[in-house]
């Protein structure tokens, strides 16, 4: 937790412990702006919501960018990978301030934070606790491809946990739900009876209409 050095003139010390404070300083922060919207304020504010995420998201990316500029080989392999996923994120997030209710963008954003936190696991013990024992050699081709690859089965096994739970509720939803059912059951016969109300309505208002044409075609007639 040293900022500077005692020398003259002083340097600062430990870049990358720091920045990693920051982000996850940035990530709290965001959860607090999360709750304060919905167990504080007599009304939730779902646009501080997601321009809290959306500016966390921004400061996350220039971090990350800053973060690698000394980083070689696996490392700088697996943190492009991580900036490739936060930039998709960034994008996602800034199109929901201006359209909060599309469901498409709510699918992307969870699948792309769901990438993005199993992949910082896998970083974890890419680069400082291998499954193996033996450290990843940065000279190594086959090593750096791997890296790609492990990444690439991790977003189809984030899309297939994603599509399994999905299902899984659908199917609950469509056979074990009864509330469901009653509801459908008591909304089809106010639909099926609908178009009588509707007809006499109609017959209602055009029979005024025709009164008030009469007296004009008396008017009009020789």
């Amino acid at each position: 937790m040293t900022l500077m050095n005692g020398k003259l003139p002083p340097r600062f010390m430990y870049p990358e412990d720091w920045q990693h404070l920051t982000m996850f300083t940035l990530l709290i922060i965001n959860g607090c702006g999360d709750v304060i919207s919905k167990n504080v304020l007599p009304q939730r504010c779902v646009a501080l919501e997601k321009g809290a995420l959306a500016l966390s998201s921004y400061e996350l990316l220039l971090l990350l960018v800053s973060h690698v500029k000394e980083s070689s080989g696996i490392e700088l392999q697996v943190h492009s990978l991580l900036i490739s996923v936060v930039f998709l994120l960034l994008l996602v997030l800034t199109a929901e301030l201006w359209t909060p209710q599309m469901v498409h963008l709510w699918m992307m954003e969870t699948f792309l934070f769901v990438i993005m936190g199993s992949w910082l696991m896998q970083a974890g013990f890419i680069l400082y606790r291998p499954v193996s024992g033996y450290p990843w050699e940065d000279d190594d081709m086959s090593d750096l491809m791997f890296v790609t690859t492990f990444f690439c089965w991790h977003v189809m096994f984030d899309a297939l946990c994603l599509l399994a739970i999905y299902g899984f509720f659908y199917c609950w939803h469509r056979c074990y739900c009864p509330s469901l059912k009653m509801t459908e059951s008591k909304e089809a016969p106010y639909h099926e009876s609908s178009p009588e109300p509707l007809n006499r309505l109609l017959q209602e208002v055009e029979q005024p209409e025709k009164e008030d044409q009469a007296p004009l075609l008396a008017k009009s007639s020789p």
